[in-house]
């Protein structure tokens, strides 16, 4: 099993840089593990990275371990590791600096409704975190914090985040939010854009639940 979780992770992590999603080294991936999760290496370029390079962090009721002999981790695992233990629903993590996401994060804004998309970030929005140093306790305290029962928020000067119950649903919801922050920049040189009542929301929901294929009965 974490074999197929290393091969994953890596494929996803290349998807992400190839979707223009993480220039650069920028960004991370995650996954959860039985015994805690694997993140991608810090510093390391997508294209030569292979399942060997994700980095095991153990959980458990000493802190987080990460055992001799790996790669360094993200510079970002206290942020999963955080997130993960906020948040026992998410198996997959994508942390992103797409270039919307990281503009809207810039002004410290939330992304509004002003596309009935929104709600498969889990709100009514996609707020922002407070800004604090990449890599630190507190970036990590403010992503949780702002995320609630959320499954995306963008990071003030920073990017954005997003969890899912897999892999490819978390780079999903990071592809759709960079979408929705394009969105949102395109109309706003226009004017103000239009926000989404929550009542409307409320019945988007509502569509979405009978939304795609019905699995047919056999015979």
């Amino acid at each position: 099993m974490t074999q197929a979780l290393r091969d994953a992770l890596i494929t996803t992590a290349l998807r992400m840089s190839q979707l223009g999603l993480a220039p650069g080294t920028t960004g991370n991936v995650s996954v959860r593990t039985p015994r805690g999760f694997l993140v991608t290496p810090s510093g390391m370029a997508y294209d030569q990275l292979r399942p060997d390079d994700a980095v095991a962090i153990t959980l458990d009721a000493g802190g987080a371990q990460v055992a001799p002999g790996q790669r360094a981790p993200s510079s970002e695992w206290q942020l999963h590791r955080d997130l993960y233990t906020a948040r026992p629903d998410a198996q997959a993590i994508v942390h992103t600096h797409s270039l919307y996401c990281t503009t809207v994060a810039c002004l410290r804004r939330p992304i509004p409704a002003i596309h009935y998309m929104v709600v498969h970030a889990g709100g009514d929005e996609v707020p922002c975190a407070d800004y604090a140093t990449f890599g630190t306790a507190e970036l990590a305290a403010a992503v949780v914090r702002a995320l609630g029962r959320g499954k995306a928020c963008l990071m003030a000067n920073h990017g954005m985040v997003a969890l899912g119950d897999t892999l490819a649903a978390a780079l999903q919801l990071a592809s759709d939010v960079e979408n929705l922050a394009s969105q949102y920049w395109h109309a706003a040189q226009l004017g103000a854009p239009h926000v989404l009542p929550a009542d409307e929301l409320t019945r988007v929901r509502a569509q979405f639940a009978g939304y795609g294929q019905r699995r047919r009965p056999r015979g």
